[in-house]
């Protein structure tokens, strides 16, 4: 600074601070270059290959695909495991995380329930095979008691894949709604008590509308990771049959036929569907929950 011209000059740190970059945005780089590297620019160059056909025009996969039923049948197959599992974990969570708040050995019961995270898919998967199978436990006990004539079905199929995503996606869906439920005040639950609330109307007038928009993520997230089902489906599925699912369509493509474009293109349409029902779970969770204002209001 100059006091005789009367001019300020900033220095460089000054500049940077003005233009919003202190050293504490500046921590933030390495996450940004990370996300960059990692996510970001794969993204970009899959959307690039999925445009540039091994044959045809910039349209060639995705018209491939959709005149296919063999490819395009695979998202509604995706879809129909995805949905129901989904559903299902976030319906079994939410009483058990209301239940397990409550418990004194809290941390313990949560330890339990999260092992098969800890396990991963394939280890689950290859658990299942050998208790599922035609001479599994499952079957024996059932043979044994004379509840079944024959052994069940319960790999290679529908069922199979439905059990391994329900055993390996619970812990991940518990663990969410049980810190939002661990999240709302108790003294609002145990107000309503005091006035004479039931349980099932202090669940329904106070915990479910303030778990509304936690559930919602829950939902999103635990869709996400049962759509992009893989190692399950091709282990205790029929990879060729009726568990053929848009994942093993796009590796089949990129490993087995080498066409690695149209793996992109299948790849892109996966992040799409899954894209446009997460953007509909959150444009319901809009309509249905006003927040706290809209919810004072009544």
């Amino acid at each position: 600074m100059t006091a005789a011209s009367g001019v300020v000059r900033h220095p460089l740190r000054a500049r940077l601070r003005e233009r919003g970059l202190d050293a504490t945005t500046l921590l933030a780089l390495p996450a940004v270059l990370f996300v960059l590297a990692l996510f970001v620019y794969p993204f970009l160059y899959g959307l690039y290959l999925s445009f540039n056909p091994m044959q045809g025009g910039a349209l060639a996969n995705y018209a491939r695909f959709f005149s296919d039923p063999f490819l395009y049948d695979t998202i509604g197959t995706t879809l129909v495991i995805a949905v129901p599992v989904t559903v299902l974990n976030v319906a079994a969570a939410i009483p058990v995380a209301l239940r397990v708040r409550l418990m004194r050995r809290q941390r313990l019961l949560t330890a339990i329930l999260v092992i098969p995270i800890t396990l991963g898919t394939v280890l689950v998967a290859e658990g299942l095979l050998t208790y599922l199978g035609p001479r599994g436990w499952v079957n024996r006990v059932l043979l044994d008691l004379g509840l079944a004539e024959h052994p069940i079905r319960l790999i290679h199929n529908y069922w199979g894949v439905f059990l391994s995503l329900v055993i390996t996606g619970f812990p991940f869906t518990f663990l969410l709604v049980l810190s939002y439920v661990t999240g709302i005040d108790p003294s609002l639950e145990n107000a309503a008590a005091v006035f004479g609330a039931r349980a099932r109307a202090r669940f329904t007038r106070i915990l479910l509308p303030l778990l509304i928009p936690g559930l919602t993520i829950t939902l999103a997230l635990a869709f996400v990771q049962s759509f992009s089902v893989f190692p399950s489906a091709v282990l205790l599925g029929a990879p060729a049959g009726p568990t053929r699912v848009i994942s093993i369509a796009a590796y089949q493509a990129a490993f087995e036929q080498y066409d690695y474009p149209m793996a992109s293109a299948i790849a892109m349409l996966m992040a799409g569907v899954q894209v446009l029902i997460v953007v509909a779970l959150l444009m319901l969770r809009g309509l249905v929950y006003r927040g706290p204002a809209a919810t004072g209001k009544g």
